[in-house]
């Protein structure tokens, strides 16, 4: 229960974000200076460390097992309902451990003596473009995103916008981080991308 809130609250926090820099771009105050720290530039599979949360889809293979087999949503609650063995716990958890649990369950409950099961991160959380874009907002996530393509789905550039850098913040364990980032930055799950404006 402690996770589901962390996760609502940190989405309650880059909504109330969003609001306060909608208001600054009206009110002409984006400037601002970039972090010292560069973002890492290494691409890295989205789902490792990946922790799954309400709304995510996961496709689950049980192997010669086709009416355990499909695609699930995590509920409101953090479950994720199979067939036979009802609710499994999702929320705050990676795929490798959603698929222990799935096997666990399966055994215990006497359905198979040695499942083979996998999991398969469908859908991630969002990430947000904020700042001086055509369309600011939230945007659903997918593999292999760079900070362009993000603003490139946020309508592109404003004529104000500090063009070919912007300001990624990242979810860490602790909360927040801030990055210099560039237009070839890898974007991953739940980053916020602020595009600052430029200086005239």
């Amino acid at each position: 229960m402690a996770k589901l809130m962390n996760v609502f609250s940190l989405r309650a926090a880059v909504l109330l974000m969003m609001g306060a820099v909608s208001l600054s771009a009206c009110g002409g105050s984006t400037i601002g200076d970039f972090p010292g720290e560069l973002a890492p530039t290494s691409i890295v599979n989205p789902t490792e460390g990946y922790l799954l949360e309400p709304g995510n889809r996961v496709r689950v293979i049980v192997f010669n097992e086709n009416n355990l087999s499909g695609d699930f949503t995590v509920d409101p609650a953090g479950n994720i309902a199979l067939p036979l063995i009802g609710n499994i716990p999702a929320s705050g958890v990676t795929a490798k451990v959603l698929t222990k649990r799935i096997g666990d369950a399966l055994k215990r409950d006497a359905y198979m003596q040695n499942p083979s099961v996998a999991v398969e991160v469908q859908t991630f959380r969002p990430y947000y473009v904020l700042g001086e874009v055509r369309q600011p907002g939230e945007f659903p996530y997918t593999n292999g995103m760079t900070v362009l393509s993000a603003i490139a789905r946020a309508g592109g550039y404003d004529y104000r916008a500090r063009q070919g850098e912007v300001v990624l913040v990242r979810p860490v364990p602790d909360g927040q981080k801030e990055y210099k980032a560039t237009e070839r930055t890898p974007l991953l799950p739940g980053d916020i991308v602020k595009v600052l404006e430029r200086r005239f």
